[in-house]
């Protein structure tokens, strides 16, 4: 089983690695890709270059050897579309469980996305919360979670995708855009940033009014 865990990562905090550990843990997996996006179709464009993102990325991934770095989406013209991305994955491994990490707000947005189900057939999907969040009861995806929803997450190693399930754990509350607005107001919380990330958005003067923009 490999895990993909899709976002900006503007920039990469502890609150991502912390679902990192626990869909690693709970899923009893051995891989997870953090796949950052180029030009997300949901959100606001990322503060920073792509390559200053993959940099933080490549921070934390030196620090486990179940991290990696996926960056298929940042070598696309066309919006960071999840389904073309699964697709290629799929390709790649075609007798591999494949999960989709997200949060509970994009799962809550899930039938918005470009060939939403589709990409539910390819993977499994993993939904992680913050304080606070619940599922949408939204007709489609209650439909959805009708016949994809299981607790059992042995199912998940036994078939390749169609499945969800929601992960229980500790949960650390950090948002990367409180990040960037505590930086540019030269008030940020170093205990939601880990150190070697702290240490390049210093160095490269990150989320200032005076970024570097290379």
């Amino acid at each position: 089983m490999i895990i993909i865990f899709g976002g900006t990562f503007d920039p990469v905090h502890c609150g991502h690695l912390n679902m990192a550990h626990q869909a690693l843990l709970q899923l009893a997996a051995d891989k997870l890709y953090f796949m950052p996006c180029a030009v997300p179709v949901h959100k606001a464009a990322p503060g920073v270059t792509a390559a200053h993102r993959v940099a933080m990325l490549k921070l934390v991934c030196n620090e486990n050897r179940h991290f990696a770095v996926d960056e298929r989406e940042l070598t696309r013209t066309t919006p960071s579309y999840s389904h073309l991305s699964m697709e290629e994955i799929r390709q790649a491994y075609p007798n591999e469980p494949i999960v989709f990490l997200i949060g509970m707000d994009s799962f809550n947005q899930l039938h918005t996305w470009f060939k939403w189900q589709a990409l539910t057939s390819l993977c499994h999907i993993a939904v992680f919360a913050r304080p606070g969040e619940s599922p949408s009861l939204v007709e489609p995806l209650q439909s959805y979670l009708a016949q994809a929803k299981t607790e059992n997450t042995d199912v998940l190693h036994q078939t390749l995708g169609g499945h969800c399930v929601f992960l229980k754990g500790p949960v650390i509350d950090a948002a990367s855009s409180k990040i960037r607005n505590s930086i540019k107001q030269n008030q940020r919380d170093n205990s939601a940033i880990p150190d070697a990330v702290i240490h390049y958005i210093t160095t490269h003067n990150l989320y200032t009014d005076n970024a570097s923009l290379t």
